[in-house]
């Protein structure tokens, strides 16, 4: 146990007792390379055709007044039919002419009616649709600056050509 705490202690006054020291040193290039690189950009662009589009048109228009028509048919016919005759058979001619009035009513709403005429034809319609295009562009991205330091290559990109490259040297004891 005695060892173990002899052997820390060595080791603790040896750290505390280790220095360490650091400076900047240059090295030179020994070559430089332009650095380019594939840039892909979408470019959104239109696309435009004309379409014929069926499109269908109505005329007329379309009256329901033939409950209306019949209701006042009856009532003038059946005042007409109560004029006709007398006793038992003014009521039969009332009934007669309500319901002769009836069909009179809407036979005349009928012939008033206008129905609905579909025609159909076609329109020229102009229709877009949007597209993307990739273009490729080679960029320019720096230059590859290498040194070698003790027989270590370094790498350094940069945006211009280097002569020299700084590094910074660290010696602990």
């Amino acid at each position: 146990m005695k060892k173990i705490v002899i052997a820390s202690l060595v080791l603790a006054t040896t750290l505390l007792n280790a220095e360490q020291m650091s400076y900047v040193e240059y090295v030179n290039v020994t070559h430089s390379t332009p650095s380019y690189e594939n840039v892909i950009t979408r470019v959104p662009h239109q696309e435009c055709y004309d379409e014929q589009v069926p499109v269908t048109y109505q005329k007329g228009a379309y009256q329901q007044n033939d409950a209306g028509a019949a209701i006042v048919g009856g009532i003038l016919g059946g005042v007409l039919g109560h004029q006709i005759g007398g006793g038992r058979g003014k009521d039969v001619a009332t009934v007669g002419g309500a319901i002769l009035g009836t069909f009179v009513g809407q036979n005349v709403a009928n012939a008033n009616r206008q129905t609905y005429q579909s025609t159909s034809s076609y329109e020229t319609r102009r229709r877009c649709v949007t597209k993307y295009s990739e273009q490729t562009e080679r960029k320019f991205m720096g230059y590859k600056n290498i040194a070698y330091y003790k027989g270590r290559k370094i790498v350094k990109y940069s945006d211009r050509k280097l002569s020299t490259i700084p590094i910074t040297v660290t010696i602990s004891y």
